[in-house]
């Protein structure tokens, strides 16, 4: 098998850049590009560390990512498993990309950056949902930013209705823990009972369509492990890693 070991070895397989590629990079966000950001609800988060690359899905309502100024992003962690794997890279390395996603859309958005976490108790209250604030904040830097085009998304069809597969012809989260290991209880990723005043872990039934609208609109990261005819159990989980 041949591999490429040098950059010029991969030059030498690609065309010329294409110059709009290049022309399209800013170190600032402008105010095109921060009409994408704010109409995202769900934005790939990813950073590295000691142990490697580490790929995170964050999302709330559109605009959850803060635009504070041309060069700094605002980004709200919430609760989660709190395996909190792509904290722990930034406090050790602050390098940091987003790729911001909006339903519909063919084009997205890519941040490229240094990243750090704050735990201001101001700045966290000032994302809460539902009464809840974040747990900490990322602050990132912005380096540069560019629109990705829409290739990739076109042949996927991702956002197409064709294209949907039904969640029951995949292996649930409890299926998939008991093949790990054959004593998980399989219930238990569905039923954990909610936290008083805690959004955090509650099971709720809604129809299929509610959750597709729910999803579409951003409002709540959702785990969704079985459909059972028009309704689906969900499990409300945080934005966290």
């Amino acid at each position: 098998m041949e591999m490429i070991q040098s950059i010029a070895e991969l030059e030498a397989v690609y065309a010329q850049v294409n110059p709009v590629a290049i022309l399209k990079e800013l170190d600032h966000i402008n105010a095109d590009y921060a009409k994408f950001i704010e109409a995202s609800p769900f934005v790939i988060l990813s950073t590295v560390g000691p142990e490697g690359v580490d790929c995170s899905p964050r999302g709330d309502p559109a605009g959850f990512v803060r635009i504070r100024d041309s060069q700094t992003l605002l980004i709200p962690d919430r609760r989660g498993n709190n395996r909190v794997d792509s904290l722990r890279n930034i406090v050790r390395d602050p390098r940091i990309a987003l790729l911001f996603m909006i339903p519909g859309v063919g084009n997205t958005m890519r941040v490229n950056g240094k990243a750090a976490i704050s735990t201001d108790k101001a700045l966290c209250e000032s994302f809460a949902m539902r009464g809840n604030p974040a747990t900490s904040v990322i602050i990132v830097t912005v380096e540069s930013v560019y629109p990705q085009c829409q290739k990739a998304l076109v042949r996927s069809k991702l956002w197409s209705e064709e294209a949907k597969v039904p969640r029951e012809t995949l292996p649930s989260r409890g299926e998939m823990m008991k093949t790990i290991d054959p004593g998980f209880d399989a219930a238990q990723v569905t039923t954990r009972p909610s936290t008083a005043g805690n959004y955090l872990g509650v099971t709720i039934t809604v129809t299929a369509p509610t959750l597709a609208a729910a999803t579409l609109a951003g409002s709540g990261n959702f785990n969704a492990d079985r459909m059972s005819g028009d309704a689906v159990s969900v499990n409300l989980a945080g934005s966290g890693d």
